[in-house]
């Protein structure tokens, strides 16, 4: 809740008239609690769950082959029950897992410093700090996903969102409670050691919930903007992690690749990359036909 009764009272208290980003952000916010800000974190999760990814399973369920040439696993195709009962799965752990967290998590929030009242961050300070939250996910993260990928770790825990090894947008937060507690550590230890604005709190939730998805959606598409990311894995790179499965000891990143290449974890990704290459080319030299397209997951080796 601000501490200003009028727009002209938080002017004065700036020293300057308001932007028309804060002027918005007075309107809103200025009767509001800091909490129920907070809680907006809930919508935007269950929104982000719910409609980023139905442009990937319009994709999958389309009758002509327009999509088709873009699906990294081509063999496979998921009907519309499966991919419902994923959505009912990631809902039933939302509803009693994520949201309950949400709620009681706030003091936390609180007592790292994130601020709800004005002036509001410039755009370079949200970008640059959004970048500090990505590096820091993905780093924290990489390690928790190695120790996921242990024998004990992997049957108790790290299984369940492995039962797609075809991912789908609707798989990525499909996992066990206790995978979902883990992994939301690194997700808020970037804004704990960075604290901000609550407005790029959640932009942060929000990014990081749909790059998830997309980075599960089966489909390397050319035209997707993370392709102009550095460093970044995308669905390709993610993909093959889910294809390889329990064995993997490849592409543990989340987000970038830059911990899987300076620690090893990216060979078995490459090595398989080199193959598809090389049988890509023997078929377009003599072994396919004209206009043949051949699959990365058209040959069956899996290299961990």
């Amino acid at each position: 809740m601000l501490p200003y009764g009028t727009v002209q009272d938080a002017g004065a208290a700036l020293g300057r008239g308001l932007t028309y980003a804060e002027t918005l952000w007075f309107r809103y916010s200025a009767d509001k609690s800091d909490y129920f800000l907070y809680c907006h974190n809930i919508l935007f999760l269950f929104l982000a769950f719910t409609l980023v990814p139905i442009p990937f399973v319009l994709m999958e369920l389309w009758p002509s082959d327009t999509f088709h040439r873009y699906k990294i696993q081509p063999k496979v195709k998921l009907s519309l029950a499966e991919v419902f009962r994923c959505y009912k799965d990631v809902l039933r752990v939302f509803f009693i897992i994520v949201g309950p967290l949400q709620l009681v998590s706030y003091p936390s929030v609180k007592m790292i410093g994130i601020r709800t009242g004005l002036p509001l961050p410039s755009c370079g300070e949200i970008l640059a700090q959004l970048l500090v939250y990505f590096l820091i996910e993905d780093y924290t993260n990489y390690w928790i996903h190695r120790f996921l990928h242990s024998k004990w770790a992997f049957e108790k825990i790290h299984s369940v969102h492995h039962e797609f090894t075809t991912p789908i947008g609707f798989a990525a937060p499909y996992a066990h409670w206790a995978e979902i507690l883990l992994l939301g550590i690194p997700s808020f230890l970037g804004p704990a050691l960075v604290p901000g604005h609550m407005v790029t709190f959640w932009l942060w939730v929000a990014l990081r919930q749909i790059e998830a998805i997309e980075a599960h959606c089966g489909y390397d598409l050319p035209w997707t903007p993370s392709k102009y990311i550095p460093f970044y894995g995308g669905a390709d790179y993610h993909d093959y992690h889910h294809y390889v499965g329990e064995q993997s000891h490849s592409n543990f990143a989340s987000v970038f690749t830059y911990c899987d290449f300076l620690y090893g974890t990216d060979k078995g990704y490459q090595y398989h990359k080199k193959l598809i290459g090389q049988l890509k080319e023997g078929s377009r030299s003599g072994g396919g036909q004209k206009g043949e397209k051949l699959s990365s997951y058209d040959w069956d080796g899996k290299c961990n």
